[in-house]
């Protein structure tokens, strides 16, 4: 590891004040993606700002028609949280599929959310739900966030401060991990929020996370697995690699939207 500079804020602005006179510097929230191309030096900020100590960035409440999780709760609580549990399982299940207890208990909404991994789980859930990403400067919705692999719509200086997911009537997560990382193979969302069904897919895209339109046009007329049936998504754009063909993600995207919807409707 080489030098650099350590910063502990208090406060979101702190934490902006010291973003903006370091323009190579880097916001630390769990680490786990961040510490380890640090490691390798494929990544060298001038210094890191750990926001474990900002207050008022963790927890998870009820506002209304909304759930708000604050950017740097833990995985571990979002999955374990009481109200989530109640008002909206479907959404405690991504948490609960990440990693492992280590990682759970260490790894952060924001944090994920904001380096766009093209294999990790929340990214699938805020895009699936329509969530709002809100930051010390704005408000961004879902649709408009993620911009491609390991890129989204945060500006310099901009900082995730909460996430605010609509309650769902119905909702479920299902994945196909990695056996060895626990990252989603290929992971699958739905979401039906009155007339508003979403399908979002992580683990597959070449592109990051996407959603299926075609699924959620069978889902409006009946939501249910069975409409799901013989449907499958085009191979094109899709990852292929060592663990699995594009052709063999494009069917498992099928065959976990199928299950996801089994689960939300049971």
């Amino acid at each position: 590891m080489y030098d650099f500079a350590f910063h502990r804020p208090t406060t979101v602005r702190q934490a902006a004040g010291l973003l903006a006179r370091n323009p190579e510097a880097k916001l630390l929230a769990g680490g786990h993606s961040l510490l380890p191309v640090m490691k390798q030096r494929l990544a060298s900020p001038s210094a890191l700002i750990d926001l474990s100590l900002v207050e008022g960035l963790a927890g998870v409440e009820q506002k209304g028609r909304s759930i708000v999780i604050g950017a740097m709760t833990r995985h571990a609580d979002v999955a374990n949280s009481r109200v989530l549990q109640e008002v909206m399982p479907g959404l405690a299940m991504v948490p609960a599929s990440i990693g492992d207890p280590q990682v759970r208990n260490r790894g952060t909404i924001g944090g994920s959310l904001a380096n766009n991994d093209p294999n990790a789980d929340y990214p699938a859930a805020v895009l699936g739900l329509g969530a709002t990403i809100i930051t010390n400067k704005r408000r961004i919705a879902a649709d408009d966030f993620f911009t491609g692999l390991f890129s989204t719509a945060l500006e310099e200086g901009e900082i995730i401060t909460k996430v605010s997911f609509p309650i769902a009537k119905k909702a479920a997560y299902e994945k196909f991990k990695h056996p060895a990382s626990g990252f989603a193979l290929v992971g699958v969302f739905v979401s039906k929020r009155g007339s508003e069904i979403r399908v979002a897919v992580t683990g597959a895209g070449a592109n990051g996370v996407f959603r299926v339109k075609s699924f959620e046009d069978a889902l409006k007329k009946r939501f249910a697995a069975k409409s799901l049936e013989g449907m499958s998504i085009p191979a094109t754009g899709l990852n292929s690699d060592i663990h699995g063909s594009a052709e063999y993600r494009a069917h498992l995207v099928g065959v976990l939207a199928r299950r996801a919807v089994a689960k939300a409707t049971a």
